[in-house]
């Protein structure tokens, strides 16, 4: 290996995946034959550290539960110029790798992410098929654009995204995550098509369909709330102004004609959702100065580091 080849890791985060986690190791080895292969694992009740040792692996902890909480233990850990970070259950095709870690560097690209194409249906419930869709479509409207496959735990990193990503969510909401801080800091992003496994005998799935969705819908408002509040505290001001007007009006139309306020209680209430509305106003013009600084300091730390290929 030159001085000029960039360092590569490949990052697997595994929570009871005995079944699958050599397999994983091997193909990424195989892949990727000059990389660095770690395996973060998460409390595992089974010999998921043992068999990804027995591979070659790199093998560390993290106790915090949750993988939001591994990626942020990785990304702060691991010293690479490109990051390749995959699930430990064998279901990533590692062979796309090199296809995917090439169109990052040629590009100059920040994340490449594995868009999956499934092969079988035991790989990809309809369910997740459906969420994933509606989701993508979500994000999309919050934040003006989006990517075809958002839950896609397959992707490629250059160091400056790795290091400039300050990673607040702790389970399976962290691919929302990593999505909105690329298209927040309007990052180059590039995806590739990569087939989807069904898992090897012995590996079950973790992730709850339902709950760990309502957990992604619930990240999605918050990181727009976070990151848009004009838009977020304005809406909600423009509901209550428009509840206050629509109040209003029968009373100044009343009194223009008596001089009267014969419903007081209702004039308290318009006023009051009218204070409200300014309320909700101003909070977003305040927290949209606040939420600009931060952002500036992200994308100072973003260009910091140099772009893949440099």
């Amino acid at each position: 290996m030159t001085d000029d080849t960039p360092r590569v890791a490949v990052l697997l985060p595994c929570y009871n995946e005995e079944a699958a986690i050599a397999q994983t190791v091997a193909a990424f080895r195989a892949a990727l034959p000059g990389a660095a292969i770690y395996v973060y694992d998460n409390n595992s009740r089974d010999h998921t550290r043992e068999r990804a040792a027995e591979a070659g692996a790199i093998v560390r902890s993290e106790r915090s539960q949750g993988k939001g909480n591994v990626v942020r233990r990785m990304f702060a850990d691991v010293d690479a110029d490109i990051y390749v970070m995959a699930d430990g259950d064998a279901t990533y095709d590692a062979a796309a790798a090199p296809e995917m870690v090439e169109r990052l560097i040629a590009g100059r690209l920040d994340m490449v992410v594995g868009s999956r194409v499934h092969e079988a249906a035991a790989a990809y419930r309809r369910g997740h098929v459906t969420g994933n869709r509606m989701m993508t479509g979500l994000l999309a409207r919050l934040f003006g654009r989006s990517f075809t496959d958002i839950f896609s735990g397959y992707r490629v990193f250059s160091r400056r995204f790795v290091k400039s990503f300050p990673v607040l969510t702790g389970g399976f909401e962290i691919e929302t995550e990593i999505s909105v801080h690329a298209l927040e800091l309007k990052m180059p992003v590039g995806e590739v098509e990569t087939r989807y496994f069904a898992r090897p005998e012995g590996s079950e799935s973790k992730l709850s369909t339902y709950g760990d969705g309502l957990r992604i819908v619930r990240t999605i408002l918050t990181l727009y709330r976070v990151e848009k509040p004009m838009l977020f505290f304005g809406a909600i001001a423009g509901a209550l102004a428009l509840a206050a007007i629509i109040l209003a009006v029968p009373l100044l139309l009343t009194y223009a004609q008596t001089g009267l306020v014969p419903r007081f209680p209702t004039a308290i209430l318009a006023t009051g959702l009218m204070l409200l509305a300014a309320l909700n106003l101003f909070t977003g013009l305040i927290l949209d100065t606040v939420v600009r600084g931060r952002r500036e300091v992200r994308r100072l730390a973003y260009l910091a580091q140099p772009p893949p290929g440099v």
